[in-house]
Formats: structure tokens, C-alpha cells, sequence
């Protein structure tokens, strides 16, 4: 029951947070980084991608059957834009992928250093338990592992249900992964780190997967609609600015979550070392 309450009173606080200014500013600034180097690759590769993958659909034995498929069902034109769908599915995991790396690495540092200057948190010893080469390794490897999945499932994501439960867990674990390393990267030790993960680890999930289920809904739409397909670079930049918002308010939730978890664990540490202090002194002048 506390451990529910510290999560609803975490996700009030940062959903009144993601509306200051400076989270907003934060939360466009990884924006225009991730469309500037996605919009760039995209412009140079569509062309001969498209080509490619055109040319792989339409000859490869495991793809061919889909066409097929929906040219039977009435598409007749689905050789037209099957590609260009395609190429859409495979590029947003990987630009969702990338935008919440960078969040993670650059933007929940300052979300946390925000949040440390206000009377909630100012307190907290910053212990520094995580590194520069700690936060590069775990953030990569875990993208790496994520982006594997996803490449070995996506054949089945538009399959339903697993197009609505795939995309939400991948995300979930991803961001709980990310966020609870780098939230707790300068203030906590990393034996406090470990300790706080595994006490939270299934509230830390719950969130990660609330988190990753807003994050399918720009997904869904950027993925199935027909809209998105003719106006994919005006929906693509809008998508994105959605799943960057809600990658700042996921930081600033884990960041209230973790943070005050952490003045309860050194609350609880000092009450014990205080205890076994009074029974060490009361032992001695007995």
C-alpha cells in the first residue's frame, strides 16, 4: 500500500512538473536533435531503402505470402505502398529507441539536478554510484537488447493483440532499465542502487509500462494510419515531440519515485545505526 501511494504521489508531481517551462524546453531539445539526424538519414536513404526492401518483399518467399495475402483481400494496390509501410515500421522503433536514449543520457540528469534544488529533495547527499562509462554501458547494452527483441517480434505486431501488448512492454522495460539507473546515477551509492531496484523493482516496472502504453499511442497511430504514410514527415515530427514529452514526464516520475525512496532508505539506515548505537552504549554502562 505504500509503495502504491509513493507511486500516485510521484506521478502528481510530475505530471504538474511536465508543465513548467523548463521541462518543456527539455523536453524539445532532444526533439529537434533526434528529427534533424532521423529527418537527415531519412531524405538520404528513402530512395534506395525503398528500393531494397521493395525488391526483398516482392522475391523473398518468407514476405511474398503477404502481398498476396492483401491483394486477395482487395488491396489491389498493396504492392504500391507495402514497401513504404514497411520501412516505416522497421525506422520508428529504432527512432523511439534512439530519443529515449538521449533522454535518458542527457535529459534526466538535468530533470534530477532540477529536482534536487527544490526544498523536496535538497537534502540528499549526492553519493555518486554511477559513472559516465557505467550510464554509456548499461543505456547501450540495454538499447541493444531492446532493439533485438523488437526486431525479432515485429513480424507479429500487427498481429492482434500483440501489435497493443508487444510495443508497451518492450518500452516499459526499456525505460524502467534507463531511468532508474540514471535517476539514481549521482545520489545514490551503488549498493543504495541496487538495493532500491530490487525493493521496487515491480512498482519501477508498473510505471515503466504505464510509461511505454502513452508511448504506444503515437506509435499506433504512426504506424497504422494511412495519414501517417502520406504525410509521414509533418506526423513524424509531431510523433516524435509526443514521445519526447512523455519520455520528460517518465523522467521526472521516476525521479520523485526514486528520489524520495531513497530519503526513506537513509532514513531507515540512520534509525537502525541509531538503535544499535543506544544498545551499545546502554550494554556498556551496564
Amino acid at each position: 500500500m505504500i509503495a502504491v501511494q509513493q507511486v500516485v504521489r510521484a506521478f502528481g508531481l510530475a505530471l504538474v512538473g511536465t508543465m513548467h517551462p523548463r521541462m518543456l524546453w527539455l523536453s524539445l531539445r532532444p526533439f529537434f536533435i533526434i528529427s534533424v539526424f532521423w529527418g537527415c538519414l531519412i531524405w538520404l536513404t528513402w530512395t534506395p531503402s525503398l528500393a531494397m526492401l521493395s525488391s526483398f518483399l516482392t522475391n523473398s518467399i518468407f514476405t511474398n505470402w503477404i502481398q498476396d495475402g492483401l491483394i486477395w483481400a482487395g488491396f489491389d494496390n498493396a504492392r504500391a505502398w507495402i514497401a513504404p509501410f514497411f520501412f516505416v515500421m522497421m525506422i520508428i522503433p529504432l527512432i523511439a529507441i534512439s530519443l529515449l536514449v538521449l533522454i535518458a543520457f542527457t535529459t534526466v540528469p538535468a530533470i534530477v539536478n532540477s529536482l534536487c534544488k527544490q526544498s523536496l529533495y535538497s537534502d540528499l547527499q549526492s553519493k555518486r554510484g554511477g559513472s559516465l562509462i557505467g550510464s554509456l554501458f548499461y543505456t547501450f547494452w540495454s538499447a541493444f537488447i531492446c532493439l533485438v527483441l523488437v526486431m525479432l517480434t515485429l513480424p507479429v505486431w500487427w498481429i492482434p493483440p500483440l501489435f497493443a501488448i508487444l510495443p508497451p512492454l518492450f518500452w516499459g522495460w526499456l525505460t524502467m532499465r534507463l531511468m532508474s539507473y540514471d535517476v539514481l546515477a549521482g545520489h545514490a551509492s551503488s549498493e543504495e542502487r541496487d538495493i532500491l531496484i530490487q525493493q521496487n523493482r515491480w512498482s519501477l516496472l508498473v510505471m515503466g509500462i504505464a510509461c511505454g502504453m502513452l508511448g504506444a499511442v503515437p506509435t499506433f497511430f504512426w504506424a497504422t494510419s494511412a495519414l501517417a504514410l502520406v504525410l509521414f514527415p509533418i506526423v513524424s515530427f509531431v510523433a516524435l515531440w509526443i514521445y519526447s514529452l512523455i519520455f520528460v514526464f517518465a523522467g521526472l516520475w521516476f525521479s520523485h519515485f526514486l528520489l524520495e525512496a531513497l530519503q526513506n532508505l537513509r532514513k531507515d539506515e540512520l534509525s537502525k545505526s541509531l538503535v544499535v548505537e543506544t544498545r551499545v552504549i546502554d550494554s556498556g554502562e551496564r
